[in-house]
Order: structure tokens, then sequence, then C-alpha cells
């Protein structure tokens, strides 16, 4: 299994930034929506930057698109959790995501998070366009791995899962979310998703299409034009033009988050800066967490 790349393991580039706001819009007057696609992909890319924000006085605010009932599960007591394994109680993953809405709670504790909802869940629900899968929410797509060492569509992908919903439906829900929040800074992931996990590449696609619907009003809510959107960043690309932010981020908090999600995260005692995933894999474990320029200006004066 290849190792998934998540923000801290890039370079910081010429004429990177440190901020993830408009130029001249402090913290404690800003609100930020972090736009993810499972519990702990809010900890593992961005905790140390959302801490960073909490404690300036920043009102961060998380929309995550599933559940995560496809996750593999760590910890042998329950691993019975996990989907396929002996003892799971449903073929779904409702059990495993339930228990998993427990650690995002306490992850956003300890992050500081304003406020968290799913998709489906207010204000990330446009009623007018439902849900096609009719469960009023999106099931984690699952994954395999390529033999390119990439993430790519699991074998069985469920029908109500985030992936078989159209653009359209899921954009819809995120640009609710944005006309209630009418945040000034958006993250969520590049194109690639980090390392190709399909989830992660819906999540990009229905953010940015939220957003562009976002700027027309809707169901008596007012329109609102994010002013800069970011994408998470793995390992640094040298021909990558957009600009960069490099966020120096609570690593404090950012631990405390990720050993909230023990079904898919250990923290090796032995080894305080690093973290593994299901395979085992060690990992550096860092508050620094880089980001690239999706839509928006930072100087005023043109397209950064």
């Amino acid at each position: 299994m290849s190792t998934p790349r998540y923000p801290g393991a890039g370079t910081v580039t010429e004429g990177a930034v440190h901020s993830l706001l408009p130029v001249g819009r402090a913290p404690g007057d800003a609100r930020i929506l972090w736009v993810h696609a499972h519990p702990d992909d809010e900890s593992i890319a961005t905790g140390g930057s959302i801490a960073h924000y909490a404690r300036a006085g920043a009102a961060n605010v998380l929309l995550t698109m599933t559940r995560g009932e496809r996750g593999e599960v760590i910890p042998e007591p329950l691993r019975h959790l996990e989907v396929g394994q002996p003892g799971c109680p449903d073929t779904d993953g409702t059990a495993l995501g339930l228990y998993r809405v427990g650690e995002l709670d306490d992850a956003a504790a300890a992050l500081g998070l304003t406020d968290r909802f799913f998709a489906g869940e207010a204000p990330a629900v446009d009623e007018s366009v439902g849900f096609a899968n009719g469960l009023g929410r999106y099931l984690d797509s699952g994954m395999s791995w390529g033999d390119n060492g990439r993430a790519q569509p699991a074998e069985d992908v469920s029908p109500a899962a985030l992936t078989s919903a159209t653009e359209d439906e899921t954009a819809a829900h995120v640009a609710a979310a944005i006309r209630a929040v009418r945040p000034h800074a958006v993250v969520t992931y590049c194109d690639d998703g980090g390392y190709g996990h399909p989830d992660h590449v819906r999540t990009h696609h229905a953010t940015l299409l939220g957003i562009t619907q976002a700027m027309t009003p809707a169901h008596g809510a007012p329109a609102w034009d994010v002013p800069l959107v970011w994408g998470t960043e793995g390992e640094s690309d040298p021909a990558d033009q957009r600009q960069q932010a490099v966020i120096n981020g609570h690593p404090g908090a950012k631990r405390a988050a990720m050993a909230a999600h023990a079904t898919q995260i250990v923290l090796p005692g032995h080894e305080p800066g690093t973290f593994e995933l299901s395979n085992g894999v060690p990992q550096a474990l860092t508050a620094t967490e880089h980001y690239r320029l999706l839509r928006g200006e930072l100087l005023g004066g043109g397209p950064a």
C-alpha cells in the first residue's frame, strides 16, 4: 500500500504568504469554512491551521461530506465496526460512521472549532435539491490502491456514496452552507485530493462548484462571493505557479485532535513526531501546513 501524502511534506516556495485570509482581514473578524470528505481529514490535513486560527479569534466552521463509513479500523477491540469484518452489524458502515461522529466531536473540541456539520445537516442542505439516494446524507465511497500507488475507486461503491451523487447535487449542499456561513476563506483539497481518494476529489469539485452556485441567491438566502479559496498541498510541485500559503500551526492541538480519531490513526509514543494510518507506515506529524490558492485575489490588483 502506498502512503498518502498530507500537508507538511512540501517545501516553502518563493513568495509564499503566511495567511489564508484576505489582505486587511483580521483573524478576530474572519470566518473560515473548512470542507473535508471524512472525519480525521480535518485534523491530519489542516488541524494545525484550524487551531492556529481558533486561537487568533477566527470563527472556524467545518463541513464534512461523509461520516467515514468505509474506513479501515486499527484497534482490535473495535475491528468489528469495519465493513466486512466478523461481527460487523451492517454492510454500509453505519455503525462505524456513528462511532466516528463521536471521534470528530472530540477532535473539534481539541481544535477549537466554532461549529461543525455534515452534508445533509443544516445549514449544509438545499431542501429543493435533496438527496437522490433517499438517505439525506452521503456514505463514504471507499477506495482501493492502484498499481501506480494512487488511490482509485473501490470495487463496490454504494449507490448512496458521495461519488455516486451528481456534482450538481453535492455542490448545492455546499452552496447552502456557504450562503449561511459567509466565509472570508474556504479551504478544501487541491484537484488531486492529496493522493487521489475519490471522495477527496469529489469534495474538491463540489466545493468549487458550490462556491460558484453560492454567488446566486437562493431560497431567501443572499448570495455570497468567497474572497479566497485554498487547496491543501502535499509534496510541493516546483512547476506549480499558484500562490502558496504556509501556516505554522498549533502542534499540541493538532496532535490531540488526531489522537481523538483512534479508529484511524496511531500516534506512537516512542516517536512523538510521527503518526501511522492503517498501513502502519510512519509519517511526519507536523503542524506546518501548505496550501495553494485555487480562486481569488490576494493584493487587490490582480490574480494572485
